[in-house]
């Protein structure tokens, strides 16, 4: 049964997998994210590279149909020390350069962060851009053995990072915001401390983010604002027995010891 809006119940699977892994379902996230942003006006993402999807060190979560053929939204956890800066060092680093230090501090202990966060117009409404993608996002966290977690929030989406357990964090930029003219957007730069306790979590997130991660797979009717959807989560990472994060920490000073950044698109959550 595939997702469509004539369905009572839509059903689409949420995978989680690193991306070099699987470029082709990687390269479905790029176009259907791309034509999501693009469609708001934010034409900027045309130029970007994706670096993320050869990064060992990037993670995906797909909401895709159940034969793979379609996308209907998604979002990354990018680890620190990968091939590539987090996206929050990328989008503010020039703006305001204690980032660096920042997230490297919390690298040591192995941090990332919860981005491009994206849904498309037909599955509006149910959850999947929002709420359900960002519980699985911060439960397969503890999976790759991460301890904190990044995020930069647009407007609309710092309470739900709240809800996850995320605080702000005002010792960067303005109180903790940045303002993008180009863009003309402002971003809050937020930071989940605790991944495996979620001390500042709600309770109703911190309940379904503990469940999702005694069972990585499952099906679940999920529900919001009396719209229901049938998710399967399949949220067991493979090949982890190739993932050490132990020597993707080891990696941060061979990524983090410059300060000039390319200006590139920013990845919000």
């Amino acid at each position: 049964m595939d997702f469509s809006l004539n369905n009572n119940t839509p059903v689409v699977r949420l995978r989680a997998f690193r991306a070099i892994d699987d470029p082709e379902s990687c390269a479905l996230f790029v176009e259907g994210h791309k034509h999501v942003l693009t469609s708001i006006g934010v034409e900027k993402v045309t130029s970007s590279k994706n670096e993320w999807t050869t990064n060992p060190a990037a993670f995906v979560l797909i909401v895709e149909s159940l034969d793979k053929t379609k996308v209907y939204g998604g979002a990354r956890v990018h680890v620190s020390g990968g091939t590539e800066p987090l996206p929050i060092e990328q989008a503010t680093g020039m703006l305001d350069a204690s980032i660096y230090d920042m997230v490297w501090q919390y690298a040591q202990n192995g941090t990332g962060e919860i981005c491009g966060l994206w849904n498309s117009r037909e599955i509006a409404g149910y959850g999947i851009g929002s709420i359900f993608l960002t519980r699985a996002a911060v439960a397969i966290s503890t999976q790759i053995g991460l301890q904190s977690l990044f995020a930069l929030c647009a407007p609309y989406t710092v309470k739900l990072a709240e809800c996850v357990g995320y605080k702000i964090e005002f010792s960067i930029g303005n109180k903790g915001t940045f303002y993008y003219p180009k863009l003309d957007l402002l971003a809050t730069t937020m930071i989940l401390e605790d991944i495996t306790n979620l001390p500042l979590a709600a309770n109703e997130d911190k309940s379904a983010i503990f469940q999702l991660r005694s069972n990585l797979n499952q099906i679940k009717i999920e529900e919001l604002r009396k719209k229901k959807i049938e998710i399967h989560y399949n949220l067991e990472v493979s090949n982890l027995d190739k993932w050490d994060l132990n020597a993707v920490i080891a990696n941060l000073s061979k990524v983090h010891n410059h300060k000039t950044i390319e200006e590139k698109n920013i990845n919000l959550m």
